[in-house]
């Protein structure tokens, strides 16, 4: 697949062990901007360069289609992760054949997952533009520099040129479990708030919050907890946003997150957050509260389905209230049994995150062709997951899951729950590491997927193309 202007044609080709940009021109002066190796037959001229920042970033000024767009404009959209660099041919070609108006998020990771395997923002952006030329990729795409939890997080994502910010103040978020008291709230920031707890009592205290399906009456109880379980989180979230918008020089669009804590988010505590949010300036296109329980990593959802759906509605009913901003899923790579469930609850109005199982679509291949190398990665996994357990909502116990892979068939491995968190969370430490000779596993990871990337590409376009068709099905538009 190429990508073409008047003057220029753009195209990644393989040497049987490698990646190449390959560009032909009409003059030499349109390949200036790029490097490589430059040849010229009459008035052809060629390149074969690395996929390098600087070829990226030229490929992003000759095709702006290249470049990511703001996806606030569109009702549903999909991010999907790709947490070694290789997947984002297959996610493209799922998002084409889904078609219709369902937004494609190609370049989406969370600052700790950079940090885990050594990627930075730069590296993240570089590797989407040169999958998305694999791809021929010409609708456009969004880019989420995700759970940012600090401003050089921040720093990073604007000079790479992410569009998407998502803010998450998660780990200022308090333990209400105990209950709260009057004095709890006193203590709060206030100054950094901008407000007094007077103020807060007289303006949610005996208001009713029509939350879709019902109504609530606020109580002091209500606003007190609210209050002292989010007003850090608040002052946090705004900080972040505050320096996002001041620092960028260029069109982004910001998400906040408060899923990746131990507690539910109540209707009120949602509706108190947006309503903080907005009186201190700040505005947002999708929001992700916790919801209830059920979401882990890598499987479908474990809750209960009718409970969801409860939840779903009252939290659109509230974004409908504050704008009409999108409900955002977290952890939701392989939901398949709700995601009908969650466009009809929402409306359409709706981001959905997949993130690392496209890395366990690679370990298929990993596992079809080196199962050598498959089995460093399960030992090291496996060995890793109760620390790595820690970062994630996950239930697998290893001792459900073999130690010894003879005569084991690792698709279906991969396949079975226990083991596909094992791997889904194991990715950092297993990629870290090394195999027996001392080589790098990340290293040849990268050359055996790379050796068979179009078996790797259709792997994935069939897997993310499960997540987008209830998506896609009964598309209303934008």
């Amino acid at each position: 697949m190429t990508l073409r202007t008047d003057s220029l044609e753009a195209g990644i080709r393989y040497d049987g062990s490698a990646r190449h940009l390959y560009l032909t021109a009409r003059s030499a002066d349109a390949l200036t901007p790029f490097e490589g190796e430059t040849t010229a037959a009459g008035d052809v001229h060629e390149l074969t360069g690395p996929l390098s920042t600087t070829n990226a970033k030229a490929l992003q000024a000759a095709f702006p289609v290249l470049r990511p767009q703001l996806i606030s404009g569109h009702r549903t959209s999909v991010g999907t992760g790709d947490r070694t660099g290789l997947a984002t041919p297959g996610q493209a070609r799922a998002f084409g054949a889904a078609g219709g108006d369902v937004m494609p998020v190609l370049a989406q990771q969370s600052i700790r997952e950079m940090d885990r395997l050594g990627r930075s923002a730069q590296s993240v952006m570089d590797e989407a533009v040169f999958g998305l030329l694999e791809a021929g990729w010409d609708r456009g795409f969004g880019a989420d520099c995700d759970h940012i939890k600090s401003t050089d997080g921040i720093d990073r994502g604007l000079a790479a040129g992410f569009t998407m910010f998502t803010l998450d103040p998660g780990d200022l978020v308090a333990d209400v479990t105990g209950g709260v008291s009057e004095a709890d709230a006193a203590a709060l920031p206030w100054d950094q708030l901008e407000d007094s707890l007077a103020a807060v009592k007289t303006r949610y205290v005996g208001m009713t919050v029509d939350v879709g399906h019902s109504q609530i009456e606020v109580t002091e109880e209500d606003v007190l907890t609210a209050a002292v379980k989010y007003g850090r989180a608040v002052v946090e979230a705004i900080r972040l946003y505050r320096h996002a918008t001041e620092n960028a020089q260029h069109e982004i669009e910001i998400e906040f997150a408060v899923d990746e804590t131990a507690w539910l988010t109540t209707f009120f505590e949602h509706y108190y957050l947006a309503s903080e949010l907005k009186r201190l300036g700040a505005s947002w296109f999708s929001f992700a509260p916790r919801y209830v329980d059920g979401f882990e990593k890598g499987l479908d959802f474990l809750g209960d389905t009718e409970e969801l759906r409860t939840n779903l509605e009252a939290h659109h009913a509230i974004s409908e209230q504050f704008g009409g901003y999108k409900i955002s899923l977290h952890s939701g790579s392989d939901k398949f049994s709700i995601y009908p469930l969650c466009v009809e609850a929402t409306d359409r109005h709706v981001h959905l995150k997949t993130s690392g199982t496209s890395y366990l679509c690679g370990l298929e291949i990993v596992a079809a062709h080196d199962p050598e190398l498959f089995a460093a990665i399960w030992d090291i996994s496996r060995a890793s997951y109760v620390k790595a357990r820690a970062s994630y909502q996950v239930s697998a116990q290893e001792d459900r899951t073999p130690t010894s892979l003879d005569g084991v068939d690792l698709v279906e491995l991969i396949r079975s729950d226990d083991a596909r968190q094992i791997l889904h969370v194991g990715y950092g430490d297993s990629l870290n590491g090394t195999d027996a000779a001392g080589a790098s596993i990340h290293d040849r990871f990268l050359e055996v997927v790379t050796a068979h990337q179009e078996q790797h590409t259709d792997i994935v376009a069939e897997h993310i193309g499960r997540h987008l068709a209830p998506f896609a099905a009964g598309r209303s538009g934008r």
